[in-house]
């Protein structure tokens, strides 16, 4: 029996992320309430993408477009393609920005596809489609808070990409300072060294455990959780209007951190009032997004997600 797409169109919206959170490389992440709007449907031919937003203009509008990729890729783990696409996006994660823009793409794809197939959901439930989205994107850290929400702790093992899910303290308050200019993660993990000494990566595990616990539990320890030595001092020079905007905001005590690979920088506690990061940086106070990438439409009889998140309870 083959597949049976939706006649219907199908939306998702993908939460911005932030990865990292200082101490926790490849690890930790955080999904946040800016989103891109995607809608697909099934066509006879062909594949369109229409952009409206960040990345108009520069992004494909073709099967090379991520979304589409992502969508295709999905498809073929079920063994069978749709006729053709036409996919839409209203982009609003900046793109190349360390917000996870690459990562929506690629869960929005993901979560289109599963859309647009008759039963989607539960032939690929969420701990495949994290697989299939972190194999794609090549780390969990980023698509799994856009799939599942909330905070999210992944690793990967025999067969890929896993996650739990948890839900961050009322007191957490995310802050990001977007600059002008983009950064790319290839370039900031080539700064990377290929050993670090065993009392910084001691240092960064002591960290995480303890960031772990301040984001759930005790965010008036976010400070000192928050502290790093694996990634951000290597890329410090690449990026030295970032490097100077963290140290400036935790001089005055604040929570902050290179978001993924930068350039953004990602505040967890309150940002004072008199604090000004100059007209270079572009600010903007957001929440936790607690959902992920849900669907609605299409092949989808329940929009919501229950409490397991690729097969661990929060």
């Amino acid at each position: 029996m083959g597949l049976t797409f939706a006649t219907d169109p199908v939306t998702v919206s993908t939460p911005a992320t932030s990865a990292n959170l200082g101490p926790g490389f490849d690890a930790l992440g955080l999904a946040l309430t800016l989103y891109d709007d995607l809608t697909a449907s099934v066509t006879a031919a062909g594949f369109t993408v229409e952009i409206s937003g960040q990345g108009a203009g520069e992004l494909p509008t073709d099967d090379g477009h991520l979304v589409v990729q992502a969508m295709l890729t999905t498809f073929d783990t079920l063994g069978e393609r749709p006729p053709g696409l036409a996919v839409r996006c209203v982009n609003r994660i900046p793109q190349a920005r360390g917000l996870g823009s690459s990562s929506a793409a690629i869960v929005g794809g993901v979560q289109l596809a599963r859309g647009l197939i008759r039963g989607g959901l539960e032939l690929i439930d969420d701990e495949a489609a994290l697989r299939i989205a972190a194999k794609i994107e090549g780390h969990p850290d980023n698509v799994a808070p856009c799939l599942l929400g909330g905070f999210t702790v992944a690793w990967t093992e025999g067969a890929g990409a896993r996650a739990v899910r948890l839900d961050p303290a009322a007191g957490v308050r995310p802050t990001v300072f977007v600059p002008s200019e983009r950064g790319y993660t290839a370039t900031a993990r080539a700064a990377l060294p290929a050993t670090v000494p065993h009392r910084d990566a001691a240092f960064n595990a002591g960290r995480s455990a303890l960031l772990t616990h301040a984001l759930t539990s005790d965010p008036g320890l976010l400070f000192p959780a928050t502290e790093d030595r694996l990634h951000q001092g290597y890329r410090a020079e690449g990026m030295p209007g970032t490097t100077s905007l963290v140290a400036a905001l935790r001089s005055v005590g604040v929570a902050a951190v290179v978001s993924g690979a930068g350039p953004t920088v990602l505040a967890l506690t309150e940002v004072p009032a008199d604090f000004h990061p100059g007209a270079h940086w572009h600010g903007e106070v957001l929440g936790v997004d607690g959902a992920g990438a849900v669907v609605k439409g299409g092949m989808v009889e329940h929009a919501e997600r229950g409490p397991v998140a690729a097969g661990r309870k929060s």
